[in-house]
């Protein structure tokens, strides 16, 4: 699987250096199901997407949603298994760690970047 690095440049904070992209059916399908946790500078960018569920997840995420340019339109703290989320202007959602939003001050309005990690 590719593996990116997400900023936030509005910030000047690291979401994630080690990034999944899931933007094919089957690793959107699949997303971290198999996992059961994520360590910081963990996450997965899911691309197409408006909406995620957490059905058979072991673990809580933060969900920030992105327009086509990468701009953070919605922000979801600590999202728990079994739960369903969505934001209908998205085209894109990165799963992070609990915490993450905090911790890189993330907010709607953001401008995020991603690079491949090479």
């Amino acid at each position: 699987m590719r593996r990116i690095t997400v900023t936030n440049l509005t910030k000047s904070s690291v979401l994630a250096d080690r990034a999944g992209v899931a933007n094919t059916p089957e690793t959107r399908n699949r997303g971290l199901l198999k996992h059961t946790s994520l360590e910081k500078g963990d996450g997965l960018w899911i691309s197409p997407t408006q909406a995620v569920h957490m059905f058979f997840m072991k673990f809580a995420l933060d969900l920030v949603y992105l327009d086509r340019q990468k701009r953070v339109v919605k922000v979801r703290r600590n999202v728990k298994p079994w739960r369903i989320s969505a934001a209908l202007n998205a085209r894109s959602v990165l799963e992070l760690p609990v915490g993450t939003i905090d911790d890189s001050r993330t907010e709607p309005g953001d401008q995020l970047e991603f690079s491949d990690n090479s």
